[in-house]
């Protein structure tokens, strides 16, 4: 599989004003993005990936849910709900509130275990 790099966009206008009514204070996933930027950008990984091949899962984002999965010491399923149900990880990742987020991380990892 290859890879092609995308950007992580700027956090929607909508996700933002919506995670800052809903954290005034900020909250870990909200400080990350703030204080660290986008730490795992698509290119970040492009040695990992041969140039010839159909288009891989871009690991950007998996990365920096992994990073919130263990920090919060989530299972796999409890992440990708994260993921698809919460302001602040949407803000973090740059989604849209409406996003579905990503199917189980489970196919990314082995052994089955929690965070």
């Amino acid at each position: 599989m290859s890879l092609r790099p995308v950007p992580v966009p700027e956090t929607p206008e909508t996700t933002a004003r919506v995670a800052r009514a809903a954290f005034p204070k900020g909250c870990l996933a909200m400080r990350v993005r703030n204080e660290l930027g986008v730490l795992f950008q698509d290119a970040d990984f492009a040695a990992a990936f041969p140039a010839r091949g159909g288009p891989g899962l871009a690991p950007g984002m998996p990365a920096m849910v992994s990073v919130m999965q263990f920090a919060e010491q989530l299972t796999d399923r409890q992440a990708a709900d994260a993921v698809r149900s919460r302001i602040d990880w949407k803000y973090l990742l740059g989604l849209e509130l409406e996003d579905p987020g990503f199917p189980l991380l489970r196919p990314l990892r082995l052994p089955d275990t929690p965070g």
